[in-house]
């Protein structure tokens, strides 16, 4: 059903629902996005490098959307609870355009992180270890991490936070489209 055949019930079973949902996968995505920067981008962002401060730009607007995705989220739950305020209408409009906004710049963020990534093979990831043979670096002093599995890591955290990214878009919309319908614009 879309929003505008929806009676003032199945507003806050929707609402409900979806702010269920938003509050899930943005939990999730900035469980993600905490996971790649406390494992590998922590030790990798030097303030010369561009690819390296890419990294951390599009990892922390990524822990912030999750962050705007999560307020989204319970704002939903509580208009489901009480229908009338404005203010939480307006709330919910403003929080659902802005979430899902910064889910999108996330999006092509880190799109363009993992592109970067791909085209220089995840020498900007593993620039901090000063060991030649990756192979050995788990038992070498002269790196940070493990960088043996740092690249397909990275990567594969990367690849769910695009997905969630994806699903935070999709739902925000719905939220917003909610608002909408419940301001009557």
């Amino acid at each position: 059903l879309t929003p505008g055949h929806l009676n003032p019930g199945s507003h806050q079973k929707v609402l409900m629902k979806t702010g269920l949902i938003l509050l899930i996968v943005g939990h999730l995505n900035f469980i993600t996005g905490s996971l790649v920067h406390g494992t590998v981008l922590r030790f990798v962002v030097t303030p010369g490098d561009i690819v390296s401060l890419q990294y951390i730009t599009a990892n922390s607007a990524s822990v912030i959307a999750a962050l705007l995705t999560i307020s989204c989220g319970i704002a939903a739950l509580m208009l489901s609870r009480y229908l009338a305020p404005a203010a939480l209408k307006w709330a919910l409009l403003t929080l659902s355009a802005c979430s899902s906004l910064g889910c999108l710049s996330c999006l092509l963020g880190l799109l363009v992180a993992i592109g970067l990534t791909l085209g220089n093979q995840g020498r900007a990831l593993l620039a901090p270890c000063a060991v030649t043979n990756v192979a050995l670096a788990p038992v070498s002093r002269e790196c940070p991490f493990d960088p043996t599995r740092v690249y397909s890591s990275t990567l594969s955290l990367w690849a769910v936070s695009l997905v969630l990214e994806s699903m935070e878009i999709i739902f925000g919309i719905r939220c917003l489209l909610l608002a909408l319908e419940l301001l009557r614009l």
